[in-house]
């Protein structure tokens, strides 16, 4: 089993997102965590965003990157600039990757506007799990 660390500024949307889709798409064959430099909660547009592709990620926590200190992972991938500069170093670590996605979060408008943003950032990062598996399988 290979195990994977998600990492964002807040752990709450995009590496939750990534969090839960890498749980279905990976199957039984990954450990999937995810965690922020400062955590503070599961977006609600992030967990409907989710729940419109079926993935129910209400009950995942917002965890600090601080918890998976002492944790080996194959891989930790971050999901945006500043958690790639801020990131703690795991030592003894795998690969890190850097898969820099726009903070949905931080969008503005109407609640269906700020939703679309969820939707594409979701879209992309599942693209990106997608690619990623396929390589690794191959």
């Amino acid at each position: 089993m290979k195990k994977v660390l998600f990492l964002c500024t807040g752990n709450s949307a995009r590496s939750q997102m990534a969090e839960g889709l890498m749980k279905t798409l990976g199957g039984s064959e990954w450990e999937v965590h995810s965690g922020g430099i400062f955590p503070s909660y599961v977006h609600p547009l992030a967990i409907r965003a989710m729940e419109e592709i079926g993935i129910d990620i209400s009950g995942q926590t917002s965890k600090s990157t601080d918890q998976f200190l002492d944790e080996k992972f194959d891989y930790i991938i971050t999901l945006c600039d500043h958690a790639a500069m801020a990131c703690p170093n795991f030592p003894g670590q795998g690969r890190r990757i850097n898969w820099p996605f726009e903070d949905p979060a931080g969008a503005i408008g109407t609640i269906e506007e700020r939703l679309a943003v969820f939707r594409r950032v979701r879209d992309e990062i599942k693209a990106k799990i997608e690619e990623f598996l396929k390589s690794e399988t191959s």
